[in-house]
């Protein structure tokens, strides 16, 4: 089956200090991955060298079967949506959402040297319809709710009709119901059959929904499990992580961390 990520033995050092080390990851066409970790355990280090803005020191990294060295890491780029807090801080809140959803199409956060067809509004009002927030086209960007700003940013990846979408901490900053709304959300789109492979990264393991059936979990650096949701989300993986007696309570094919 083709890989859509293929990480072997990956290093990267960034002035003489090790950020990440031995890094063995691969994720295949039709997956679903949630990629956990504390914070500094290497998640953002990891999505910068899948997005190709920075390559291995030591290793090979391969993405959507395409080998660093031997492709155009800007075409690459073309074929991978990425949702990050730092894209949210780049939107000028005074556009109105469907432009910003639009200039998805074009690489860009705004329409200024862009020109848009009938067309991209039209596919932008689906995925806005599909993704629920069809209610805020023509409003302000500034006035959506932080829930609503979060599905207007995947509805802009999805514009370029990525074959990789990364959803980096989507769930950031949202109070408990506007988070269940965008996981349920993140749940529908991934079971659609023209979904591209998500990659899902939290420091929650609550927020791993169902769909995502493989996990990685990173500690210091480097690969501390890899597996199935169940493989991977245990007392033991958990307790090891933290430091501290964890145990995992599942409920609605959820897993909850409890103390003790």
């Amino acid at each position: 089956m083709e890989k859509v990520i293929d990480m072997q033995g990956v290093t990267w050092k960034r002035n003489g200090k090790t950020i990440i080390h031995d890094i063995n990851w691969q994720v295949k066409k039709g997956e679903h991955w949630a990629v956990l970790g504390l914070n500094g355990a290497g998640k953002t280090t990891l999505l910068n060298m899948v997005n190709g803005y920075i390559w291995p020191s030591i290793g090979s990294v391969s993405i959507l079967s395409q080998e660093f060295g031997k492709t155009d890491i800007q075409k690459m780029r073309q074929s991978i949506g990425w949702v990050s807090s730092s894209l949210g801080e780049r939107i000028n809140g005074r556009h109105v959402t469907e432009e910003i959803v639009v200039s998805g199409r074009f690489a860009a956060v705004s329409l200024i040297f862009a020109e848009p067809e009938a067309a991209d509004f039209e596919q932008a009002r689906r995925l806005m319809e599909m993704l629920d927030v069809a209610h805020t086209y023509g409003k302000h960007y500034e006035k959506c709710s932080q829930g609503e700003k979060q599905k207007i940013l995947i509805a802009r990846a999805l514009m370029a009709n990525p074959d990789l979408l990364i959803l980096d901490e989507p769930t950031n900053g949202l109070d408990f119901v506007a988070k269940e709304e965008l996981l349920q959300t993140i749940e529908d789109l991934a079971a659609r059959p023209d979904a591209p492979t998500i990659i899902f990264v939290s420091h929650h393991i609550d927020e791993v929904m169902p769909t995502f059936t493989n996990v990685l979990l990173l500690k210091d650096g480097t690969t501390f499990a890899t597996g199935t949701r169940a493989e991977v989300l245990t007392d033991t993986n958990m307790s090891a992580l933290y430091g501290r007696n964890i145990t995992i309570d599942w409920k609605a094919e959820r897993a909850w961390l409890m103390l003790g």
